[in-house]
């Protein structure tokens, strides 16, 4: 990218998740135009837009794109007030996912070009109130891609491994099968992933997106998700030597270290148009059990104690869900190569979290 040729991103974030949408000035488009996948050719001149910036992937993504294009040129949004270090880290302004004018005139005033869009209710929540997820995961979902086709955007909508139920291939899990979700949350990003596909073919618009495995970052505290036990365990080596798993020893699951999910992220929203084959893509970097992140955990911990009393209902969910991501596509079309494999990533973790601490306290 060319230094007097910036791009800006803005994120905002709802109280239910996070959407992000990306511009570039130079990247404008005649809006007499077809809207063809070709139109926005790469990042140079992009001008991102990143709604949802609150959440764990919005501030994530926020600094990686600010690294990338300047800190005055990623705006971030959210409903929610933020904290001190989020307002004074770069532009910052109000938006709402359901509020159809309020997105179209943030898209306009600020010459969007990219969209990047996190907002959700993920599962736990969005099974405690389904007409709020209904309205936040698939009204949404319908204003973002509605608003990107009729301003030729580059649109990014997450999806999941919450996207496959207990009928889909588990080791490995395809691009393209059997998904059949058993939550709203799920269902939602099915969707999602299918009505990107059809406004791509129908009407252009140059949508797309990436299966998330788990994702495991020092910066956000574990909240009593399926994958969050991998979080906990950091955690609690550090403070107490204890930790009590609810998924049995061998229920292997796929998991991505933050950095590796925002670097693809990124990869993908500047990958040309031609060289994508598909519209949505699966991404890995690791799959491991309970049992394996403890035996590396405990090469940093030696004398952390691990009992497992498992959860029925956390383990119904890991059971449906891939235990690998086949992401040989990825790989082949825009090059996708991750950086953080299970000891990579536990050394990190805790070099974040400080593993010395509690190695002091024991000595």
């Amino acid at each position: 990218m060319q230094e007097n040729d910036p791009d800006e991103c803005l994120l905002e974030m709802n109280p239910c998740g996070q959407t992000c949408t990306v511009k570039t000035s130079k990247e404008r488009r005649k809006l007499d135009s077809a809207c063809t996948p070709d139109t926005v050719s790469g990042s140079s001149s992009a001008k991102p837009t990143a709604e949802g910036g609150l959440g764990q992937l919005g501030v994530g993504l926020a600094k990686l794109l600010r690294k990338r294009f300047g800190k005055n040129n990623v705006i971030l949004s959210d409903i929610r007030k933020p904290a001190d270090n989020v307002f004074y880290s770069g532009p910052f302004i109000y938006a709402d996912i359901l509020d159809y004018k309020n997105l179209r005139e943030i898209v306009v005033n600020n010459r969007i070009t990219w969209l990047f869009h996190y907002s959700a209710l993920l599962s736990a929540v969005g099974e405690a109130n389904v007409p709020l997820a209904r309205a936040v995961n698939i009204t949404g979902l319908h204003n973002v891609l509605d608003i990107a086709a009729e301003h030729n955007l580059r649109l990014f909508v997450p999806s999941t491994i919450g996207a496959f139920g207990p009928t889909s291939p588990r080791n490995p899990t395809p691009d393209l099968c059997i998904q059949r979700p058993r939550t709203i949350y799920g269902v939602s990003k099915v969707h999602a992933e299918l009505m990107g596909e059809y406004y791509h073919y129908r009407y252009g618009l140059d949508f797309r997106c990436l299966r998330y495995p788990g994702i495991i970052s020092a910066d956000s505290q574990p909240g009593g998700g399926t994958t969050d036990y991998a979080v906990q365990i950091f955690h609690d080596a550090i403070k107490t030597g204890k930790f009590q798993c609810y998924l049995k020893p061998d229920s292997r699951l796929p998991m991505m270290y933050i950095d590796d999910c925002l670097k693809a992220t990124l990869e993908v929203m500047e990958a040309p148009a031609d060289a994508l084959s598909m519209r949505t893509y699966n991404i890995s970097a690791m799959s491991f059990t309970p049992e394996e992140l403890v035996q590396e955990v405990q090469k940093h911990v030696p004398e952390l104690q691990v009992t497992y009393k498992v959860d029925e209902i956390r383990q119904a969910i890991a059971d449906s869900w891939p235990m690998n991501f086949d992401d040989r596509n990825a790989r082949r079309d825009w090059g996708w190569k991750h950086d953080y494999d299970l000891p990579e990533l536990v050394t990190t973790m805790f070099s974040f979290l400080g593993s010395d601490s509690r190695i002091a306290q024991v000595n």
